[in-house]
């Protein structure tokens, strides 16, 4: 009989924070980084690009690890979350708030080595990214503040390189605020009659399933217009237009994948899909800045 080899602290740790979902926002901070570089004349440092994964990595961990402490009594009444690290007791409450003050003293640290600016800004990051862990509680807006915190990752790239705002990276923030916030709307059509039962707010509570998956749908084509507005505003070529049309595509697609009467393909439309498009959409902006056709 095949056993099962028991998980390490470390791998508990990963699942905690669910390391996996760092492929949605990561991809558009390394475009937010390499527009800086190419556009902005910079020279790449192999240094400043660690520090700016370090700060992604960091603040998500942290993000995500407050997320599980401060909902750890919701987690274990609801029969979808209960097996989580903190209500199953593989992690307990006290380790995992002190993993959010590590990750987080990690963000501000790599801050720090990046440039007065990004170090000066960190507390409204933080503020943000763990704030929104709060948000359920008393606003169906929740979904909003998650995009908000995953936005500045594109935004913050470029900061890191330049040091100075600028038009082009906030269009990529605008498209992941409205891709993450319609998305997230779509994952918690899973916790709709919860949420409902135990007055928890969300856009499924507040518009039920049909409703909340139309104003998804309306985040999604803004997210759209906003990942093709840089064709028209600094003349992005064929590679651009390429990853443009696979993005807005897979976006159309997760919707085709959920209907308010079968969430069965939630997890396949929440992960893969928009994992997929996130990753392909970076690898086509690269190709368009470092080898136009």
């Amino acid at each position: 009989m095949e056993t099962i080899a028991p998980r390490t602290q470390v791998s508990n740790y990963l699942s905690l924070v669910t390391f996996s979902h760092t492929i949605f926002a990561l991809p558009f901070a390394i475009i937010g980084f390499l527009l800086a570089v190419k556009l902005g004349n910079a020279t790449f440092s192999w240094t400043l690009f660690l520090l700016v994964l370090g700060c992604m990595v960091s603040a998500r961990s942290a993000a995500m690890a407050f997320n599980r402490y401060i909902d750890r009594d919701i987690d274990a009444k609801n029969a979808r979350t209960a097996t989580r690290e903190i209500p199953a007791g593989i992690i307990t409450p006290k380790n995992a708030l002190w993993f959010v003050i590590l990750t987080s003293l990690a963000f501000v640290a790599c801050t720090w080595f990046i440039n007065r600016l990004c170090f000066y800004l960190s507390p409204v990051a933080l503020a943000v990214i763990l704030g929104y862990s709060l948000t359920k509680r008393f606003t169906a807006l929740c979904h909003l503040v998650l995009g908000v915190g995953l936005a500045l990752a594109p935004i913050g790239a470029w900061l890191a390189v330049t040091g100075v705002f600028a038009w082009l990276p906030l269009l990529f923030s605008f498209a992941v605020l409205c891709w993450v916030s319609g998305f997230d709307m779509i994952y918690a059509l899973q916790d709709e009659s919860f949420d409902r039962e135990n007055k928890l707010n969300s856009m499924p509570v507040l518009l039920g399933k049909k409703g909340a998956l139309r104003l998804s749908e309306v985040l999604h084509v803004c997210a759209a217009v906003f990942i093709w507005l840089p064709v028209y505003t600094h003349n992005f070529g064929v590679w651009y237009c390429i990853g443009a049309s696979l993005f807005s595509g897979l976006l159309v697609y997760q919707h085709t994948l959920v209907k308010p009467n079968d969430l069965s393909k939630v997890n396949r439309a929440f992960f893969t899909t928009n994992g997929i498009a996130s990753v392909v959409f970076a690898v086509f902006v690269i190709l368009e800045l470092f080898w136009p056709l």
